[in-house]
């Protein structure tokens, strides 16, 4: 078994397709050790050889892992050599699918990258709310949001928010329940009018604990009873408005903010 390879990921353009592909695959053997490397814009052969090149000289064990998303056949003619273990991504695919569909694809690389002035436009709109609507910043204008989210201070709001803004397009706002909130079991009346996009926030009092705890030590704010108390108490304003609650504790960013646009049945924009 190996305990360690070298990885590359090779494109005719960025090269975050070629490896989100082969990240999606390699995490599948977590007892080995992966040496990763993007190598994009491979456009030319001269360009190819080199990546050849580079690729055998730094790799340090036999048979380097390759995906390349690279569609041109003299390009791919030059990088697949028996010195590597080549995965063409797109290659083998795109074949199966000429055949199918009876038509030749463009093989036009980045093409699905390729963002319009309205789908640019978009994203940029939600870049700006997310950033001007983070932590219970203007509530006034909560009717515009595609997505309000909802926790106790330290429960992952604005990453999850901003996740969903700059890689879905999606306009979001956060709120922080305070004490005020918390206390009196209530929801200031922006959200609760536009309850029907609010989702909840939760993870377990621990985890909080520990965030909490790298920010401000030994505080009470961090103290595990005070952490528990809140997350039982936003759990019961969740509760009571019917605002669906997803629990953070144990996913990934990508993996909670997905969730997120599922519940609301929110399309996404083309990543860049």
């Amino acid at each position: 078994m190996w305990h360690a390879k070298d990885v590359y990921y090779l494109s005719e353009s960025t090269g975050i397709l070629a490896a989100d592909m082969g990240k999606a695959l390699l995490c599948q053997f977590p007892e080995i050790s992966f040496n990763m490397e993007n190598i994009p814009f491979i456009r030319t052969s001269e360009e190819a050889h080199k990546a050849i090149e580079h690729i055998l000289a730094r790799s340090t064990s036999r048979y380097p892992l390759v995906f390349s998303t690279i569609m041109n056949k003299e390009l791919i003619a030059i990088l697949d050599i028996p010195d590597i273990e080549f995965f063409s991504i797109c290659d083998e695919y795109l074949g199966r699918l000429e055949s199918i569909l009876e038509v030749k694809p463009i093989r036009i690389p980045g093409t699905a990258r390729h963002l319009d002035d309205t789908t640019m436009g978009q994203r940029v709109g939600a870049i700006q709310y997310c950033i001007s609507h983070d932590d219970g910043s203007l509530m006034k204008d909560y009717d515009e949001a595609e997505v309000i989210l909802l926790g106790v201070s330290r429960s992952g709001k604005t990453p999850i928010s901003v996740y969903l803004a700059t890689q879905m397009g999606i306009k979001v706002a956060n709120y922080p329940l305070v004490a005020e909130d918390l206390d009196a079991y209530r929801l200031p009346s922006p959200i609760v009018r536009n309850k029907a996009r609010a989702i909840g926030l939760s993870t377990d009092p621990k985890t909080l604990s520990f965030v909490r705890e790298k920010r401000y030590k030994g505080s009470k704010y961090a103290k595990i009873n005070t952490c528990t108390g809140e997350l039982n108490q936003a759990n019961q304003i969740f509760l009571q408005y019917n605002i669906p609650v997803i629990v953070s504790d144990g996913r990934s960013i990508e993996e909670t903010a997905t969730q997120v646009a599922q519940l609301l049945s929110l399309k996404r924009l083309p990543r860049l």
